[in-house]
């Protein structure tokens, strides 16, 4: 039997940096979104990582700004981001897949990992590979990377301000590290 882990938020990290372009983009926002609510499960095979299974999920309504910015601003951001860019009362979940792990040994209890899954983001489905670095630590797993995510493979329209002299990328940046704890036998 495949040892089961689930994701433990507290200490792990999700977010999302979008990308200002534009004319006057030196001062706009590239803004970091930190994901607030998610959780997951990873069955983990360590005599062969190519059976491991990894599936998460996200409230789309649970995404915060990580950076300083003033409370005006706060709410202008985060308001468009959850109207105009997620539509969270149409798409309120992320969600990923993986159908695929590949996997090469860096040292012992450490593997670089590619993972082929589906992310399911504002009711569409693609492909999303991940490349990261998988890390048993005792009876625990630390998963650590970053991926790309183009948005208008989503259907995401970009925001813009300043009548389009600041607009985001269609690029994003996600990035992880993720803390998972074993699952108690039963």
């Amino acid at each position: 039997m495949t040892p089961r882990y689930v994701l433990d938020p507290s200490p792990s990290r999700l977010t999302v940096q979008a990308f200002a372009t534009g004319l006057l983009s030196a001062f706009g926002h590239s803004p970091i979104f930190a994901v607030r609510d998610f959780g997951g499960e990873l069955d983990y095979s360590p005599e062969n990582l190519a059976e491991s299974n990894l599936q998460m999920t996200a409230r789309a309504e649970s995404l915060a700004l990580a950076i300083p910015v003033s409370p005006a601003d706060r709410a202008d951001i985060e308001g468009r981001m959850r109207k105009e860019v997620l539509e969270i009362a149409i798409y309120p979940e992320i969600k990923y897949q993986s159908r695929q792990i590949a996997a090469e040994k860096i040292a012992e209890g450490w593997f670089r990992i590619r993972i082929q899954g589906e992310l399911l983001l504002h009711g569409v489905v693609r492909n999303h590979p991940i490349d990261a670095q998988l890390r048993v630590q005792g009876k625990g797993l630390r998963l650590d990377g970053e991926s790309q995510l183009v948005l208008s493979a989503f259907n995401i329209k970009r925001v813009s301000a300043l009548g389009g002299m600041i607009r985001l990328q269609d690029e994003l940046k996600l990035a992880f590290n993720l803390t998972w704890r074993q699952e108690a036998e039963s």
